[in-house]
């Protein structure tokens, strides 16, 4: 709970001049748009699950990923339009970005805890121990020397448990949210004009 709390503080000072009204709809706003990019990430969580046997899916897991940073400015140009009347600062684009990608990173955590502890039963891995055995794959590492790397890499995979699957994903996701809120609010901002 207090990472919550400390999150909410962290926004706070990147947009200090919100009133507490503001605030509430900036993280009501947030909310509904990190659900809805969560369903995005989770859309491509399970094509890149079921990509490892269908490259099609695969390619489509890597679109869905690509489309973070247009979906995010979308849905932040939406949040200025209507909810900021046509006007938004950069710090206050710039917290409601990291606020999304913090609330789709929660849920897409949640969904990735639940995969990995009921549904994988050994997949993943059975697949990446598969493609790394190929003649394929075995031409590769050994063409780049990476063996050792390889098998040390296999040995801390198998031994992850679900809880660290989800928390690595938040981790990134999180440190995305920070990266690409920059350019996001950067290119959706707007002043009202001092006349």
């Amino acid at each position: 709970m207090q990472i919550f709390f400390h999150y909410s503080k962290l926004i706070r000072t990147f947009a200090p001049n919100m009133t507490p009204q503001e605030y509430v709809q900036l993280k009501a706003f947030a909310r509904q748009d990190g659900a809805l990019l969560s369903l995005l990430w989770i859309g491509g969580f399970a094509c890149y699950i079921l990509g490892m046997s269908n490259p099609m899916l695969g390619f489509a897991a890597m679109v869905l990923i690509c489309a973070t940073p247009f979906y995010a400015a979308s849905r932040l140009r939406h949040f200025r339009d209507f909810g900021r009347e046509g006007f938004i600062s950069f710090a206050r684009s710039y917290a409601y970005t990291i606020l999304v990608f913090f609330y789709a990173g929660i849920l897409l955590a949640i969904a990735i805890y639940v995969y990995f502890s009921f549904m994988d039963n050994g997949f993943l891995m059975s697949k990446i121990i598969e493609t790394t055995q190929s003649p394929e794959g075995r031409k590769i590492i050994e063409a780049y020397g990476m063996q050792g790397e390889m098998d040390e890499n296999i040995k801390m995979i198998a031994g992850m448990r679900p809880i660290d699957y989800a928390l690595n994903m938040l981790t990134i996701n999180i440190i995305t949210g920070f990266i690409l809120g920059l350019p996001i609010a950067a290119l959706m901002k707007r002043q009202k004009s001092k006349n």
